[in-house]
């Protein structure tokens, strides 16, 4: 598919901000339909090139397997200045390319959509150091780890002013609360955020007695709007799949950073919901479907006891499959022997 006719899929229009028109482009579509004979749709439908299209794009996304490694966000290191943990985070304005060409303008953490991964520890000292090398003020905000009020993030609140153009400001804290947090912008943020301002905050537990054991921790960030629908930054089929052999146990980090709520639904294999927004539920619950709304996390555990390559996507379905084909906020879970 060409970028101009997959943007326009989208409801965007060339030039335009965001993916916000999809939901009314679809449903406009739909309601046309629905008023036309079953006779005349059909006439107007070429069945092969629609088949074509599903196919093309299941194709490249299989073909697309382990061939990006940039898809699950790598982890910031950090440097020791006695000992607290210094981390470097730069906010950096890109052209981001969400797969298969279609290119957006972004603002970044480090360079990428979404952020690298920080990940701590409980009880350690942290110094943030954020430099604004964008063209527009900005601030960080530490979405749901407790700390000192002054460095919360949110400029004129607990901020004096936000970060300019050129200059840095540090973030000082203590990790105090362990499990799935995430970071990002809190300064003209329906822009900054949607375009990338965004990433994951982790924070691990002293006391691992209540944390399961697990083959393998993926963390998914989902967003809408500006830079389309989305998964780690990326769109169908250019999106990853979770590839586990057969009994392994997985644990999956939903964060929501959109503007939208997302319904995450897994095919085949049931999912262990034991965590939101960073506390462990006291009765995990289960689940194919989890709805995560904006700002929530999800922790959930994944036992992978069926073989087989299983969809995995939003199931808000103008966010996920068209007539097209499958697009946006889908992947795969494969489960191999």
């Amino acid at each position: 598919m060409k970028r101009r006719d997959f943007l326009r899929y989208l409801g965007i229009g060339v030039g335009s901000a965001g993916a916000a028109g999809l939901a009314r482009t679809v449903g406009a579509q739909e309601m046309t339909h629905a008023s036309m004979p079953a006779s005349h749709v059909a006439q107007q439908v070429d069945w092969d090139a629609m088949n074509a299209h599903h196919k093309e794009g299941v194709d490249i996304f299989l073909a697309n397997i382990g061939k990006d490694p940039t898809f699950w966000p790598e982890e910031l290191q950090p440097t020791m200045e006695g000992d607290v943990k210094v981390f470097d985070i730069r906010c950096q304005e890109v052209e981001w390319d969400t797969g298969g060409g279609v290119v957006f303008p972004a603002i970044t953490y480090n360079g990428r959509v979404p952020g690298p991964t920080i990940r701590v520890a409980e009880g350690d000292k942290l110094k943030l150091v954020v430099t604004n090398e964008t063209t527009q003020p900005t601030a960080v905000h530490w979405h749901g780890v407790i700390l000192p009020n002054s460095m919360d993030g949110v400029p004129f609140i607990t901020q004096p002013t936000p970060i300019m153009p050129g200059e840095t400001f540090n973030y000082e804290f203590t990790a105090r609360n362990a499990g799935s947090h995430m970071y990002h912008s809190h300064y003209n943020a329906v822009e900054q955020v949607t375009k990338g301002m965004l990433g994951a905050f982790i924070i691990t537990p002293k006391d691992t007695s209540r944390e399961p054991e697990v083959q393998g921790d993926y963390t998914i960030i989902l967003n809408d709007t500006t830079l389309g629908f989305t998964l780690n930054g990326r769109s169908f089929p250019y999106t990853q799949p979770i590839v586990a052999k057969l009994g392994d146990k997985i644990r999956v980090r939903y964060m929501n950073e959109g503007l939208m709520i997302h319904p995450m639904h897994l095919h085949g294999i049931p999912q262990l919901v034991f965590a939101k927004d960073g506390f462990n539920l006291p009765t995990p619950y289960m689940a194919d479907t989890v709805l995560i709304s904006p700002g929530e996390r999800f922790d959930v555990i994944i036992d992978c006891t069926e073989l087989g390559a299983w969809a995995y996507h939003c199931h808000i379905l103008n966010h996920a499959e068209g007539r097209d084909g499958m697009f946006g906020m889908v992947t795969a879970l494969v489960v191999t022997e």
